[in-house]
């Protein structure tokens, strides 16, 4: 819509005349001192006489050259890019934007034949879009005043664009107050203020903004290719939801409860109990988890310690026809000496401390069921014939026994080993590695899937608070920054341990920044990323994306659509935010 109604128009319709022109003799120092007189950004250097651009020079150009250690004296022609692209008055606006776009570039002059006639910059072409997203917001308000939801706008600026009849509802503001205002000036933990640092979405948070009032808010950027044009929330009401039943803390959790009973009347259909994840690889781990579960396949699920292959295991089993248990065993944890005994069992007497009624080992434990062997990586070469000559021969004899017991067990095994790697240095059996690794799910960590931070942090905020009989705290806004921005080497495991911590030592205060185990401030800190609220949240959270920028660049290789799949962008979006972290020239 925007393109079609808007940028049909040409150039000179919105191009600005306001221009600086400069011989090229002139000095850096002179170029400097009236482009900072008249506010302007850049210099046309122009032959004399005429209305010829030789060259441009802009306050990157500038910045560039005092770096380098160019005297100021020196002649504008001296350190001026004398490549400039141009374009005629009659040029639609649609053109000129996918020229500043495809040529990375900041700004196009405008000629009407060979007279010189002002200058597009991309700042006006992006302002295009605000004027339009409030001409859509006044055509549309009717309708947004008439949704059940509370609904808010702000653009890129924090400046709150739509306040509906039912937000005036909810905190009893009129919009008239509000309209063109900072959002951060009445809501400073507003959820959409982490939206308009990060660009990244946060989905279905539970809050109660007043007492006896509860909502799930949702805040997602507005993007329109890749133009950032700032954050539309919405509030569901689930007041109601909240008072149907005394044993529910808040709405969330009823939420969740309901779809749990929802999966177990439907159980066609598949569910993988509380696994959840917008990120693309964790979602297609979820679907062959779906796939694997209706067959007895081997599964080997590998990762780093606490992605939670247990978890995926668990899940696995439950939503498979297996009638039996579900029997985790960590292998790291058994000495080899007990390794049959426990595995296998042993009958009354076998050995000096056997009960007298003897033993069922794991596998006939698991009978029917699921056997899963955790840290399967760990158990020794010498165990590991023992434990494969079982699952060929879907038997067992049990220590002191010479009668042999079949068992119908499906095995699901887990590592944060290389298992390939240990095959090729004779620490793992070749048979057994294949034996188990007929289907192989890989658990990325959980830096490698931030978009998935928030859901996990509220889900264990609402499960912990449920289980401890506690009231969910409200959590401020910059508590989600740190935890985007920090590594987690502990993953999924260290971040549910982080909920906790938080939640027994706020009291039933709000979750503040200071809450935050001091380590992860530490590290977020060290690396050049201090969210304290003087420090400027942009530029932290802008670091924060660049680095998954760069990872992603790395892994692909270089390639730009291969890179924009692992982050989940469309390919425009990322050269955007390539050429706007300098990554290529810019007139």
């Amino acid at each position: 819509m925007l393109e079609s109604q808007l940028l049909q128009y040409p150039v000179s319709k919105m191009m600005s005349d306001n221009i600086l022109r400069m011989s090229p003799g002139t000095s850096m120092q002179e170029a400097i001192n009236k482009m900072l007189d008249v506010n302007i950004s850049e210099v046309l250097i122009m032959k004399p006489g005429s209305d010829e651009i030789l060259g441009i020079l802009t306050y990157k150009d500038v910045s560039q050259a005092r770096q380098s250690g160019v005297s100021m004296g020196m002649p504008v022609e001296k350190c001026m890019k004398k490549s400039v692209i141009t374009i005629q008055s009659n040029t639609l606006i649609t053109r000129a934007r996918q020229l500043l776009i495809e040529k990375k570039v900041g700004r196009l002059p405008v000629y009407e034949g060979t007279k010189l006639r002002g200058i597009i910059r991309i700042d006006a072409i992006l302002n295009i879009y605000y004027r339009h997203l409030e001409n859509v917001n006044q055509q549309y308000m009717e309708i947004i005043d008439c949704m059940h939801e509370a609904v808010t706008v702000t653009d890129r600026f924090g400046k709150i664009r739509v306040w509906n009849k039912r937000a005036e509802q909810i905190y009893n503001i009129p919009a008239e107050e509000l309209l063109d205002k900072k959002l951060e000036d009445y809501f400073p933990n507003a959820l959409s203020l982490s939206v308009l640092d990060s660009k990244i979405p946060i989905e279905n948070v539970y809050h109660s903004p007043k007492p006896n009032y509860h909502v799930i808010i949702s805040a997602l950027p507005i993007m329109i290719d890749s133009d950032f044009l700032g954050v539309v929330s919405t509030e569901q009401d689930i007041t109601e939801y909240k008072k149907m039943t005394s044993e529910l803390e808040n709405a969330t959790t009823q939420i969740h409860l309901l779809k749990e009973e929802m999966e177990k009347i439907k159980r066609g259909g598949f569910s993988l109990g509380k696994i959840q994840g917008k990120n693309p690889v964790i979602q297609n781990r979820i679907q062959l988890a779906r796939h694997v579960s209706r067959t007895n396949t081997s599964v080997l699920i590998t990762g780093e310690s606490g992605t939670g292959k247990e978890v995926f295991a668990r899940a696995i089993h439950d939503n498979s026809k297996r009638v039996g248990p579900f029997v985790p065993v960590n292998c790291s944890a058994i000495p080899s000496s007990l390794f049959e005994s426990e595995f296998f069992g042993y009958v009354a007497g076998a050995f000096t401390g056997a009960l007298r009624t003897g033993k069922v080992g794991y596998f006939e434990l698991a009978d029917g069921g699921t056997l899963f062997l955790d840290e399967i990586g760990d158990l020794a070469i010498e165990l590991q014939a023992k434990l494969l000559r079982v699952l060929q021969e879907n038997a067992v004899r049990r220590v002191g026994s010479d009668k042999h017991t079949s068992v119908d067990v499906r095995v699901i095994s887990a590592t944060n080993h290389d298992l390939k790697q240990l095959v090729k240095e004779g620490r793992f059996r070749e048979d057994l590695f294949y034996r188990l690794n007929v289907v192989e799910i890989n658990l990325p960590p959980l830096r490698e899937r931030r978009e998935d931070i928030v859901v996990l942090f509220n889900d264990f905020l609402q499960d912990i608070c449920r289980e401890n009989s506690i009231k969910v705290p409200n959590v401020q806004r910059d508590v989600y920054d740190v935890l985007l921005a920090y590594d987690w080497s502990g993953n999924i495991r260290e971040l549910k341990n982080t909920v906790e911590y938080m939640v027994v030592i706020s009291d039933g205060q709000p979750i503040s920044r200071e809450l935050v185990p001091g380590y992860i401030r530490d590290a977020v800190e060290l690396h050049g990323l201090d969210h304290n609220r003087n420090e400027n949240m942009t530029e932290s959270l802008d670091y924060v994306e660049k680095n998954l920028i760069r990872e992603a660049m790395a892994k692909a290789g270089g390639n730009k659509s291969q890179a924009a799949k692992m982050l989940g962008i469309p390919r425009s979006t990322l050269y955007y935010k390539l050429s706007k972290d300098g990554e290529t020239s810019d007139n």
